[in-house]
């Protein structure tokens, strides 16, 4: 296994190439009204763990491919799940008030703005998406998926199926996911985005069938571990270390891996998750990439 010290720069390089990236890719006022660029920049370039963008680039660099010719891709992947979440934390969806250790965008520019501000984020992404150089037929699947994983199939049903199970009411009452339930809002509401920024990352940096198969099964299983670590770090985290309010799917009954398998099972759980994206790694000839650390970094977060 990679070394986690050696992983940690890794990370850390890629996460500042996508920083300086994002930095510029923002329409800027006099042509985007300057209420909507703040809004934007606000959400986008207030911190995060860019987990999706870098795991985009590490599976290029896992191909073989150039890191610098899908960096556009990985930050318009970024630019997608900055939109979620500002739309994730209204009042209308899990009203939330705390994100990335700030006030969420609705509580410092109002709601109407911040649904704005989703929008042009996710518009914008795509709008980077169209002008991707290389391979057309490579750029277009990789826009395909990008759009499937975000979309009614993936990212949008999954909150869904999460915002369905909270009945209306002055407190709201939640309806008990079963695993199987569970595990399918989650693949799509957290894990297709992830899934397809692994993927994409393979296809647009070149690589082989069996190598974009293999990088895809890394992904849903990272996808999967990085629900789970969020579901124990809403039991156990606190709020200066992991960004947002803890607590809060407790308080409001929802069904999550700890409160379905305990705490120390949904460890496992996550543990199972990276042995089998290395399976699958291993057999496409990729053991020595980046990703299985990236995979365990997922999984050791503290935030």
């Amino acid at each position: 296994m990679t070394d986690a010290t050696a992983v940690a720069d890794y990370v850390r390089a890629r996460r500042a190439e996508v920083e300086a990236a994002l930095a510029i890719l923002l329409p800027a006022p006099p042509d985007c009204p300057a209420p909507v660029a703040d809004a934007m920049r606000y959400s986008l370039l207030g911190g995060g763990k860019r987990v999706r963008p870098v795991l985009c680039l590490a599976s290029a660099d896992a191909v073989g491919g150039r890191t610098a010719a899908v960096l556009q891709a990985a930050c318009a992947i970024e630019l997608i799940h900055t939109y979620s979440l500002i739309h994730d934390d209204l009042p209308a969806m899990d009203d939330d008030s705390l994100r990335r250790g700030r006030p969420t965008l609705h509580v410092v520019a109002g709601e109407g703005m911040a649904i704005l501000a989703g929008d042009g984020l996710l518009t914008e992404a795509f709008h980077a998406l169209s002008s991707l150089p290389g391979d057309a037929a490579r750029v277009l699947r990789a826009v395909r998926s990008i759009a499937y994983a975000a979309g009614p199939v993936g990212m949008v049903g999954g909150q869904a199926i999460d915002l369905a199970s909270v009945k209306p009411g002055p407190q709201g009452r939640t309806a008990a996911l079963d695993a199987t339930a569970l595990a399918t809002m989650h693949a799509k509401k957290t894990g297709a985005l992830i899934r397809a920024a692994a993927a994409v990352g393979a296809v647009l940096g070149g690589g082989s069938e069996a190598q974009i198969a293999a990088i895809d099964g890394a992904g849903a299983e990272f996808g999967l571990a990085f629900q789970i670590v969020d579901d124990i770090l809403d039991v156990e985290g606190e709020s200066a270390q992991i960004g947002k309010t803890p607590g809060k799917d407790a308080a409001a009954g929802k069904t999550t891996y700890p409160a379905l398998y305990g705490v120390d099972q949904s460890r496992a759980m996550a543990e199972a998750c990276i042995a089998r994206a290395a399976d699958g790694l291993a057999s496409a000839g990729m053991s020595g990439s980046w990703l299985l650390g990236i995979g365990r970094w997922i999984v050791e977060r503290r935030n």
